[in-house]
């Protein structure tokens, strides 16, 4: 699992100081790239993936102020496509997830290729740090 945090600004609330419905999808990307970017290194030029479907499930807003762990994981590997899901709470109190399909592509060109081994093994090492 890879830990991101992000801080509720005012540009992100409505008028009741809570996030607007889209800020959650924007933080669940920033999050993954921010991921990808960790675990991938200077490799990160080398994969490219581009989001099928997302899902978000909402249990309790964001509000100004807030900060807000979202926590990042494969939940499924597929040839060319996995699961991402971004479970995002604060002060342990889940607040939102997200469950993300990507496809793996060329860099730089949508055309659809499997998952490189290497990108599965930097991204699995979160896995292996969860159940050690």
């Amino acid at each position: 699992m890879y830990r991101h945090e992000v801080r509720v600004r005012y540009g992100d609330c409505d008028m009741q100081k809570v996030v607007f419905n889209a800020h959650y999808l924007a933080y669940s990307d920033d999050a993954v790239m921010c991921w990808f970017s960790t675990r991938l290194g200077d490799r990160m030029h080398e994969f490219d993936c581009m989001l099928k479907t997302v899902k978000i499930v909402w249990h309790r807003p964001l509000r100004l102020g807030d900060t807000a762990q979202l926590d990042c994981t494969v939940t499924r590997w597929g040839n060319s496509s996995f699961d991402v899901v971004i479970s995002g709470h604060v002060a342990g109190e889940p607040s939102f997830d997200t469950t993300i399909v990507y496809v793996s592509t060329t860099p730089g060109a949508p055309q659809v290729v499997p998952v490189p081994d290497w990108v599965r093994s930097a991204l699995r090492q979160d896995e292996q740090l969860a159940t050690a």
